[in-house]
């Protein structure tokens, strides 16, 4: 799991008046611009080019634009899953599994992009995790995420008998909770303008 990702939330009726071939093209070269302005540590990147306000990049907090903590987030939760209630569990696999990749397959590119934002699957697959979310989606997603954070506390001590894991990306509750976190803040701003998400491959 060596790709980077970067996430963007996206004005959806923009970017379905984009010929659907030219779709992914336009979002790629739209996601970063030679302006110094546009780097962030962490937090929201909101281009200042009249021509790029249809969007705006997250950076995650102390991944350098990896996967490879998402992917370890997906993991710390399988391990730790078993321990959640039912209103957590069912909130949680719904709000992961619409957002974070797990393999360079067509199959599950298609899963993580919803129906007619890209021509076909065909030629969908790309070196890495592809994410496409329309508002309505997104709408869903928040629903799930408002279940679940009231819960997320009691996962506090079965995470640090069943997932903690000294060393790795994930390596405690805390920074279960803090990508979490990250990515419910996407969710919360997309659904707060009526946008989608995308995740983009670097």
């Amino acid at each position: 799991m060596g790709m980077d990702i970067t996430v963007l939330v996206v004005d959806w009726a923009h970017l379905m008046e984009i010929a659907p071939d030219d779709r992914l093209e336009v979002l790629q070269e739209s996601a970063y611009a030679d302006d110094e302005s546009d780097e962030a540590d962490a937090g929201w990147v909101w281009p200042a080019e009249a021509d790029r306000a249809w969007l705006g990049r997250y950076e995650f907090g102390g991944t350098l634009g990896s996967y490879k903590p998402h992917f370890w987030l997906v993991q710390a939760w399988e391990d730790v899953r078993g321990a959640a209630g039912t209103t957590l569990r069912t909130a949680l696999d719904d709000f992961l599994t619409a957002l974070l990749w797990s393999g360079p397959e067509v199959e599950s590119d298609a899963e993580h992009v919803d129906a007619g934002v890209f021509p076909s699957e065909d030629g969908l697959w790309r070196p890495g995790p592809l994410i496409a979310r329309g508002p309505r989606t997104v709408a869903g997603l928040h629903r799930c995420w408002q279940k679940a954070a009231p819960a997320l506390p009691q996962l506090r001590e079965p995470y640090a008998h069943h997932a903690a894991c000294p060393g790795r990306w994930i390596a405690d509750f805390e920074e279960f909770t803090e990508l979490l976190s990250g990515w419910a803040e996407v969710v919360g701003e997309a659904q707060q303008r009526r946008w989608g998400l995308v995740g983009l491959p670097l």
